[in-house]
């Protein structure tokens, strides 16, 4: 794990390492940096096939359900309107949608994210709390194909950074 003192280094580095092959990247900052999830390959996630799935999902449900209770569950003549009178299910309907899409989109990305996740192994690192404050860091994890340790640290060495620390597992 390489530590940089600031964002402009960090991305540099993560665009090397990059280019050189390595694609089990992370890099840590204390706070979002645009670039860096470009420049360490992030991949489009499937968060919005999940949410619209989830709203499909909820849409349905809740016009099946009124369907269901108003035809033919307990069938009731209200102001001569037939038992299916669906202008008035739109706002259920609606609503059912928001409700499942939100809860989707909300365990879509705990579970994309695998978190919870209270233990890590780059807690471990040496100066890593530092990356909530004022350091940022990349890390090359050690199941990346390419990774051999000690072509790894002779890498991040070459990068630039404040320290090269490994991480324990």
């Amino acid at each position: 794990m390489a530590e940089f003192d600031n964002p402009s280094d960090l991305v540099a580095a993560a665009r090397a390492t990059y280019e050189a092959g390595y694609r089990r990247i992370n890099g840590y900052s204390p706070y979002p940096i645009e670039e860096l999830s470009e420049a360490i390959g992030f991949r489009h996630t499937s968060l919005p096939l999940i949410v619209f799935i989830g709203g499909v999902i909820g849409g349905l449900g809740g016009f099946f359900l009124q369907y269901w209770t108003e035809v033919l569950d307990y069938p009731l003549i209200v102001g001569g309107k037939p038992y299916n009178s669906w202008p008035a299910f739109i706002p259920i309907t609606f609503e059912c949608t928001v409700l499942v899409a939100a809860f989707s989109a909300v365990l879509g990305m705990l579970l994309l994210n695998k978190l919870p996740q209270p233990y890590h192994p780059v807690f471990n690192a040496p100066n890593f709390a530092l990356a909530t404050r004022d350091r940022f860091f990349l890390a090359v994890e050690a199941n990346d194909p390419k990774f051999k340790h000690a072509e790894v640290v002779e890498f991040l060495k070459s990068l630039g950074p404040v320290d090269v620390a490994d991480v324990e597992v």
